[in-house]
């Protein structure tokens, strides 16, 4: 079973992964994308690939324990965020992530959490009707072991302190999902434009 195999959701995966390339949202070969399939399996992207030029033979197909069907691909390192989260929620159906300047350097500021309050974006997020409303995105420690992050993001799921389908890893970035693609899109995109208000503000008005 390759990318191939799954012309529809390899060409919709590689379009929205070369659009945020594009807004340099996965500069240098960063950032991770992916969408669920049958079979307890997901197409992911491989590690090292441009995102702002990818094409479906830059995808491949894994099991929900990050194993590669084709063992001679290696998947991205952010893989056990990934399908932790497919296996957390069978609901979710496409899980992106991006490293952009305002989720990094606003994650690094941020304590446990950051909360984002009184724009209408908010309301890209389902659930949330007034820019009233106080959104607050969980932040978690870098860790290069992706196994032990994957580990926290499952107990802090347990706990119920996910409001909003996304989380900041620190100083590295954001991790969002959706029931599909296009949800998972529109979240990402909710999300970068909320963190890039807020950045400006602190630049505008530093705390």
């Amino acid at each position: 079973m390759k990318p191939e195999d799954f012309p529809l959701q390899a060409n919709a995966l590689c379009e929205v992964c070369r659009l945020f390339g594009e807004r340099e949202w996965c500069l240098a070969t960063s950032g991770n994308f992916s969408v669920r399939l049958e079979n307890n399996r997901c197409m992911i992207t491989q590690s090292g690939r441009d995102k702002s030029r990818l094409s479906p033979d830059d995808l491949m197909i894994c099991d929900l324990h990050g194993a590669a069907v084709d063992q001679q691909l290696k998947p991205s390192a952010e893989t056990p965020l990934h399908t932790c989260l497919y296996e957390l929620d069978a609901g979710i159906g496409a899980v992106l992530h991006t490293h952009s300047v305002a989720a990094t350097l606003l994650s690094r500021r941020a304590g446990s959490e950051l909360a984002i309050s009184g724009f209408e974006m908010q309301k890209a997020f389902a659930g949330v009707t007034s820019h009233q409303d106080t959104l607050k995105l969980v932040v978690f420690d870098n860790d290069q072991d992706m196994a032990a992050l994957a580990t926290r993001v499952e107990n802090a799921w347990a706990d119920d302190v996910f409001s909003v389908p996304g989380f900041l890893i620190r100083a590295h970035g954001l991790t969002a999902w959706g029931s599909d693609l296009a949800a998972a899109k529109r979240h990402v995109e909710g999300f970068e434009f909320l963190l890039q208000c807020a950045w400006q503000e602190l630049l505008v008005r530093p705390s």
